[in-house]
């Protein structure tokens, strides 16, 4: 038993560094891809669209300012000021989910004390809310599967603050806003300003960033209506906060 528990210490330790070792090397050289990334390559690859990948890099000085405040505004407004991870969200994120996940059952009861229904149907999976930061958006994407549980995000908590206190505010919006998938296969500021506006990424005015920003939840929903009126009236919101937002 003490092997075990020293083989797990030991394995968990050698994880640790891995990541401290690579994150550190993200500092001065931009990463070629995340996990997140080559999961939609393969995806793609298996498809038979192996083409449909758009994606190019962008230095931080070439990225639009106010794209940089729209996706702050929109996902993340303590976003220079946190220190990776906001708890309140967190802890507001997970009762929600708790709220959730119990009316999910008892939706679930109720159904099954129908007369006729099929006893031990499963229930509709509730929607999950994140309450991630900017960091821990990055985290996952670079690092980690989409699966949701205890111990991944015990693992995107510790992955954000190494990321903090390494690379820094600048460099990880740099990576995030090149790293982000804005649809399918486009991944990138660069490639989601030519895909949705025909300009580069340092063009992009207020309501257009604005508008990337709104499809960063769901970007495989929007980008089939970039400019339907959720978009661009969400967009309008945005556009209202994005003055008092603080860009690194």
């Amino acid at each position: 038993m003490r092997r075990l528990a020293l083989l797990v210490v030991v394995s968990f330790v050698a994880l640790q560094l891995y990541f401290l070792a690579r994150i550190a090397v993200m500092a001065v050289v931009d990463p070629l891809s995340t996990t997140f990334q080559r999961s939609e390559a393969w995806r793609l690859a298996l498809d038979g669209r192996p083409h449909a990948w758009h994606q190019q890099w962008s230095d931080y000085p070439a990225l639009s300012a106010q794209l940089k405040r729209a996706v702050i505004a929109a996902e993340d407004s303590g976003f220079t000021e946190h220190s990776g991870v906001e708890w309140d969200a967190l802890e507001k994120a997970w009762e929600r989910n708790e709220r959730a996940d119990q009316n999910a059952e008892r939706a679930a009861q109720r159904r099954d004390a129908k007369p006729g229904a099929k006893a031990g149907a499963p229930a509709r999976a509730p929607k999950v809310v994140g309450g991630s930061t900017i960091t821990q958006q990055l985290a996952k994407n670079l690092f980690l599967s989409s699966e949701r549980n205890f111990l991944r995000k015990a693992q995107e908590l510790v992955l954000s603050w190494e990321l903090e206190a390494i690379l820094g505010k600048r460099r990880i919006l740099e990576i995030y806003l090149n790293e982000v998938e804005w649809g399918e296969g486009v991944f990138g500021a660069t490639a989601a300003a030519q895909r949705y506006f025909g300009v580069g990424a340092a063009a992009l005015g207020a309501q257009q960033a604005a508008q990337l920003a709104v499809m960063l939840p769901a970007p495989k929903r929007f980008e089939k209506r970039p400019g339907s009126a959720y978009v661009v009236g969400r967009a309008a919101t945005i556009v209202a906060r994005m003055g008092r937002v603080d860009v690194p």
